[in-house]
């Protein structure tokens, strides 16, 4: 048997295999498909304190080995997330994770405060690095006095376990990561989208209402590893890797590089199963490797002589 539990400070995950917000609704929209409480976690839809109604269509692109996506954060808002959504994912036997999001530091305040008084909400994760949102999101990501004082003031007004989403549109990612710690995150996760574009030439217009968006899928895989890497090695928090992984090789990769944990988001737009045969990759590949514990390969690379 091969141990695939690991903890972020006090709160146990089962194995490391996580959806990724966005991807999966609020996550009965994958229980035709796959158990998800045999994964370690589910990372809900992003939820705001208000209603939003995203952005105008079209707002979402297939490109190159990827995606592009505009989609702005649509969602009902907190309200209707206790009434709701909240009662259905209970049930679920895993991590429930809300991704938190906000125009401003209030926002994200008030809406964190909101979820910590849930008894089912494992965690949050403050996202501070969405591309496709006129108000916040990269604002926080992309400055660091920014990223600084919205983590300090989330983690004032939530008890529970804090994990930070970075964006990968910066000069160095690794300053991000050091300072979210420094203000008491318990983990990061990275990376957020790319920021890119696509250009209809028929129309002779931007494929997308709002010219750019996020782009994710296999294209910014090997970026996001080499972020997943530098980071892994210069924070003592866990690492939680995303960004273009399809199958369980490509998880076996951001754990290599250090990587606690990762988050399946758009290979479910192509197979919704694909959580769940990563995981039972993940297993067999230690099983064949001689491995007991997932622990024994993450930053397996940084150890070797």
């Amino acid at each position: 048997m091969v141990n695939l539990g690991f903890s972020i400070g006090n709160l146990h995950f089962k194995n490391p295999v996580l959806t990724a917000s966005g991807t999966c609704g609020f996550g009965p929209e994958l229980d035709d498909f796959i158990d998800i409480s045999s994964l370690g976690g589910l990372v809900v839809k992003g939820t705001t304190m208000e209603p939003r109604e995203g952005n105008p269509y079209p707002r979402m692109a297939e490109t190159p080995s990827g995606m592009l996506n505009a989609v702005g954060l649509q969602n009902k808002g907190i309200d209707n997330f206790e009434k709701n959504i909240y009662p259905v994912i209970s049930k679920y036997d895993t991590n429930i994770i809300v991704n938190v999001n906000g125009s401003n530091i209030e926002d994200y305040v008030a809406l964190s405060a909101r979820l910590d008084r849930l008894d089912k909400i494992a965690a949050i994760e403050l996202n501070i690095s969405c591309p496709n949102v006129k108000k916040g999101g990269m604002i926080f990501g992309t400055n660091l006095d920014s990223a600084r004082e919205v983590t300090r003031a989330v983690r004032a007004a939530y008890s529970k376990i804090l994990i930070v989403k970075l964006s990968p549109n910066v000069t160095n990612i690794v300053d991000f990561a050091r300072v979210v710690e420094e203000e008491g995150a318990d983990s990061v996760s990275l990376i957020n989208t790319l920021l890119g574009m696509s250009i209809d030439i028929a129309g002779m217009k931007p494929s997308l209402s709002t010219i750019t968006g996020g782009l994710s899928g296999p294209a910014i895989k090997p970026v996001a590893l080499r972020m997943v890497w530098q980071v892994a090695r210069a924070v003592k928090i866990p690492v939680m890797g995303m960004g273009g992984i399809m199958t369980w090789s490509d998880a076996v990769e951001f754990f290599l590089a250090g990587a606690a944990a990762v988050q399946v988001g758009t290979a479910t737009f192509i197979d919704p199963q694909a959580p769940v045969k990563i995981l039972e990759g993940l297993e067999n590949y230690l099983s064949q490797k001689g491995f007991s514990d997932i622990k024994d390969i993450v930053g397996y690379i940084n150890r070797r002589k």
